[in-house]
């Protein structure tokens, strides 16, 4: 028993080696760059100066989040460098570790910490995870904010997280039409009240710069960087390469709005069936249809790739490869060159934003109506034995146990447990690969 806890201890301190290991490395090529400008933000906040209209000294960027940001920040600012450096990756380590922790949860798979561990091992090898910590970012957190609000169960202050998430970065906000979506609508209106929120404290810290932002620096399309950097993985990044310069708004309008549009839908039928890949897939839709989405953006690749691997080995591991790999550089990048690729290198050159709409296009073929409809009709011969119960449906369905007054009847199952009871039946779920079309 003492070497199963002493196990059990040591599975955080494996993990934060892992990440210290990452921290140092980053440091070493001269990391941090985003937190320069988050302490450059928050000491701003604290001097009661403008964090909008000049640059951090050391890195030389911009101040790019809404003033709610900027607030937060402050706790960065009065830490010496290296001490918010690391609070911030020891938070990152925490928020992925926690993620997936969240995500094997919800899929009703094992959640001891070594495979935890071993799992955040294995994710920091993607460039999206290891350019965060590098850097410095937020994504990690705002990502796991985003998780544990869509795919828990609803309770009194779901929803609250997502509109905290959107208040520190605006893309977040494509998660409250997920919850209309898929009915929870009560979760919607606290993640807009929360963002309200987070609107009224940025104008509560810094009055005028929060009207600057709000009515001019929101719609300034350059202040966030040059939109054809090949790190910019974007329905708009890839057009502004195409297209030798940026997209008017009105083009740029009709292919990003349907084109997330239809992929929420699509998100909103998984979810009802797998709330990990549904999730994912609205994450893929805020990716795509974002102005600017820069590679390291892509922490969703973690969740996707997990929710991939439940439907196919291969496609996960194609997926992966995809983030590991970093095709996007391939090409010439950098100073303009990105306008001169050829086919093939735009091809390469938008790798992250391929593969998605390679994902995304295979959920919404697996999802149709069609394909559901010519699943249940399937011959019984044919139908696979489902499981009495799983890890999933244990962990929902018995948070309200039936007691003599409230009988375990359809009435008294929330809507909730009436999702995880139908991934129970095999007819409820889209099939995972052509061949269980054709059998």
């Amino acid at each position: 028993m003492g070497r199963l806890l002493a196990l059990a201890r040591s599975a955080p301190a494996a993990m934060a080696v892992l990440v210290g290991v990452a921290a140092v490395w980053g440091a070493s090529r001269g990391g941090f760059t985003d937190l320069f400008v988050y302490r450059y933000a928050g000491q701003h906040v604290l001097d009661g100066l403008s964090v909008y209209g000049s640059r951090d000294p050391v890195m030389g960027l911009p101040f790019t989040y809404p003033p709610f940001a900027a607030v937060l920040m402050v706790p960065l600012a009065v830490l010496p460098t290296w001490a918010a450096a690391a609070l911030l990756t020891g938070a990152s380590a925490a928020a992925l570790a926690a993620a997936v922790h969240v995500v094997r949860r919800a899929q009703g798979r094992p959640t001891d910490g070594w495979l935890v561990v071993a799992l955040c091992a294995a994710a920091l090898a993607l460039e999206p995870v290891w350019q965060n910590v590098v850097f410095g970012q937020l994504n990690l957190l705002l990502m796991l904010a985003v998780l544990v609000d869509v795919l828990r169960p609803e309770r009194r202050l779901s929803g609250v997280l997502v509109g905290i998430a959107a208040g520190v970065k605006l893309t977040p906000l494509v998660f409250v039409v997920l919850l209309v979506l898929i009915g929870r609508r009560a979760s919607a209106a606290r993640a807009a009240l929360a963002f309200a929120a987070t609107v009224a404290v940025g104008f509560a810290a810094m009055p005028g710069p929060a009207a600057s932002y709000w009515t001019h620096g929101l719609l300034d399309p350059t202040r966030i960087g040059p939109p054809a950097l090949a790190h910019n993985q974007s329905i708009d990044g890839a057009l502004t390469r195409l297209l030798g310069g940026p997209p008017p708004t009105a083009v740029w309008l009709a292919v990003a709005g349907p084109l997330a549009l239809g992929v929420l839908w699509t998100a909103a039928r998984w979810w009802r069936r797998d709330r990990v890949l549904g999730t994912g897939l609205a994450a893929l839709a805020m990716l795509l249809a974002s102005p600017m989405s820069w590679s390291h953006h892509w922490v969703w690749a973690v969740p996707v790739a997990l929710a991939l691997w439940e439907r196919s080995r291969w496609a996960a591991a194609a997926w992966v490869a995809v983030f590991v790999a970093r095709p996007m550089l391939w090409p010439p990048w950098g100073d303009g060159r990105e306008y001169a690729w050829s086919p093939i290198e735009h091809v390469v050159g938008n790798a992250y934003v391929v593969a998605a709409l390679v994902v995304c296009a295979w959920a919404a073929v697996y999802s149709s109506p069609v394909r559901l409809k010519a699943r249940s009709r399937r011959p019984l011969s044919q139908v696979p034995p489902t499981t009495t119960t799983t890890a999933a449906t244990t962990a929902y369905t018995t948070e309200r146990p039936p007691t003599r007054d409230s009988p375990a009847s359809s009435s008294t199952i929330s809507p909730d447990q009436r999702v995880m009871l139908s991934q129970r039946t095999p007819s409820s779920s889209p099939p995972s690969s052509p061949s269980q079309i054709s059998r």
